[in-house]
């Protein structure tokens, strides 16, 4: 079995680096963490002309057509180059979330995102800090012209930047907290203020709480069926989850390949750092998590695409790994920078920002590993 990129994979994968490698970077990413809205306009705008938000997107609604691994693959790019745009929000997490339902304002939305000009984002609810079913939040009752939203979806990504937001909510009471959830897409036009972002460790990837009290939309707002939303809500998650996974990777990627050439630069009693074992078995260490968390991603990515019976098993797996590394490679390579690496003016508070978010969103390891025993302890 092959388990190399194709040429095609190849191209877009130099294609990516060339590009962020130039318009990217720790310092693309410090000036738009100093920036009002957090993100890089031009970038987006050159994302979008170079087709990346539609390249998992079927060609009917606009896209390339392409799979899960070419957006893996963007994916890792934009986290080692630091890529401050909302890409995740948009197309690893409100793209993938409506290529799992239906509709006309549903396949109105992908064309959107498809032709690069449009941003969006999920309201997830986040109660009590969960993303499962149970930690939806939000309610939707029906109107005599169509749906009447409450509550309010907590931390959504980059919500003050998207022009649609794709809302879960409970639409019905059941004993199963699976049950009775369904899925709209309501325009930013139609809150009734607009979100504010909060603090967050990762200064260019905000996160902003999305008010829906009073928020009432249209009957084509609903997409797929009411109440029966879950599945498709939890397939999309378990792909957002290996996106932001190899995001991670790119990110502990970039953190590794700067704490090895400091290494070999930095000098003490007369040797370079990375000749003690203390160093040079950190660096070897954070290669074996790194290269690890990489496989896992690919494998489920893999999975995922082709339907594999254990493709959720890999998804969590994959994102445990990737969080182990995000956290692992962001400690220890700032360590080897030693006294350097904490000043604020250095360049490796930038990578652990992100690295942080890439481990903390969708939830930690523990969370992920909490799933894979489950699935284990109920396929024995």
């Amino acid at each position: 079995m092959d388990f190399g990129f194709n040429d095609e994979q190849e191209a877009l994968r130099q294609s990516a680096r060339e590009v962020l490698t130039d318009r990217a970077g720790p310092a693309g990413y410090r000036t738009a963490m100093g920036s009002e809205t957090g993100t890089d306009d031009a970038l987006w705008k050159t994302i979008g002309e170079l087709g990346w938000a539609g390249v998992a997107i079927d060609e009917q609604h606009g896209g390339l057509g392409l799979g899960l691994i070419e957006l893996v693959i963007l994916m890792e790019e934009t986290g080692r180059a630091l890529a401050p745009v909302p890409f995740f929000s948009t197309v690893a997490l409100a793209g993938q979330l409506l290529e799992q339902t239906s509709g006309a304002r549903r396949d109105e939305a992908l064309r959107e995102i498809a032709s690069g000009g449009a941003r969006a984002t999920v309201a997830l609810g986040q109660k009590d800090g969960r993303y499962d079913a149970a930690g939806v939040s939000v309610k939707a009752a029906r109107t005599e012209n169509g749906w009447k939203l409450s509550g309010t979806a907590s931390l959504a990504p980059e919500a003050h930047l998207a022009d649609s937001i794709v809302v879960i909510a409970r639409t019905a009471r059941a004993r199963n907290p699976e049950e009775g959830l369904s899925l709209f897409l309501v325009p930013a036009s139609a809150l009734k203020s607009k979100p504010k972002p909060v603090a967050s460790l990762d200064g260019a990837r905000r996160l902003a709480d999305v008010k829906l009290g009073g928020v009432e939309v249209p009957a084509d707002a609903l997409l797929g069926d009411e109440g029966r939303a879950w599945p498709g809500i939890a397939r999309a998650l378990d792909r957002a989850a290996v996106l932001l996974a190899a995001e991670a990777v790119g990110v502990a990627t970039a953190q590794l390949e700067r704490a090895v050439a400091y290494a070999r630069e930095r000098s003490q009693f007369d040797r370079p750092i990375g000749s003690f074992q203390a160093i040079s078995h950190k660096c070897a260490d954070m290669l074996l998590v790194t290269e690890t968390a990489r496989s896992h991603v690919y494998l489920a990515a893999w999975a995922l695409e082709e339907g594999a019976p254990d493709a959720r098993l890999a998804a969590a797996t994959a994102k445990a790994a990737a969080s182990d590394a995000a956290r692992i490679v962001a400690n220890d390579s700032i360590q080897v920078h030693g006294g350097i690496g904490f000043t604020w003016e250095h360049e490796m508070h930038l990578f652990y920002r992100r690295a942080k978010f890439c481990e903390l969103y969708l939830g930690d390891a523990s969370a992920w590993r909490e799933r894979i025993t489950a699935a284990l302890a109920a396929a024995s």
